[in-house]
């Protein structure tokens, strides 16, 4: 299953490299995130995160386990289950990564402690303190919610701000919007202008400055 990599297969590989960073960052110290390449020529880590786990580096050999789940139907293994060297118990995924001609070039695998002491491992992905009282990112259901949302925090924050002048707040709020792209939502400007109490007229003038 492994074949000499083309530069554009290469790249793709290098696309997600984010991916291996966003994933550990996600999930915290005692999740390792491996990138193995199946370039024929070298067929080994080229991007990891929390190698401590393990104790491997970029350069180090692809395993034969991962090699195995090649031959299988899925391009994401089920969980299954290891020991380190330290006899640390690992539960690892393993997924496929195809080129767009759906040949394998990679395998992005995650392998997650299970010795390490519970309250260790949350640690990592509870906030270190109590203050968080209001979330900072909404999951909205549609885009008006979203816009309706993003209005109110702006609305919020400029009226907190005793730097901004009332007579410029409504200013303010449509030049935050504007540089949000708030308004290629559609009906953006209507809404805008229901929620701030002034006319749609105004909110267009607003605009016509900051374009």
């Amino acid at each position: 299953m492994l074949h000499k990599l083309t530069t554009a297969d290469k790249l793709i590989l290098k696309s997600t490299y984010s991916i291996v960073d966003g994933i550990a960052a996600m999930f915290g110290k005692h999740v390792e995130v491996v990138l193995h390449s199946l370039d024929s020529d070298n067929p080994s880590i080229i991007k990891i995160a929390n190698g401590h786990v393990t104790g491997r580096g970029i350069g180090a050999p692809i395993t034969n386990l991962a090699l195995e789940k090649l031959k299988t139907d899925s391009d994401v293994s089920t969980p299954y289950f290891t020991r380190t060297e330290k006899g640390e118990l690992l539960r690892s995924v393993t997924s496929i990564i195809r080129n767009e001609d759906g040949t394998p070039i990679a395998l992005l695998c995650i392998n997650s402690n299970l010795d390490v002491p519970m309250n260790n491992f949350f640690m990592d992905l509870f906030p270190q303190t109590n203050q968080l009282t209001a979330s900072p990112e909404t999951f909205a259901k549609d885009s008006i919610e979203m816009l309706t949302d993003s209005i109110a925090k702006i609305q919020h924050d400029v009226f907190e701000d005793e730097t901004i002048a009332v007579s410029r707040r409504v200013r303010t709020i449509v030049e935050r919007l504007h540089h949000q792209g708030a308004f290629n939502i559609k009906d953006a400007i209507q809404i805008t202008a229901n929620i701030l109490n002034v006319s749609k007229d105004s909110v267009y003038r607003y605009l016509r400055k900051f374009k």
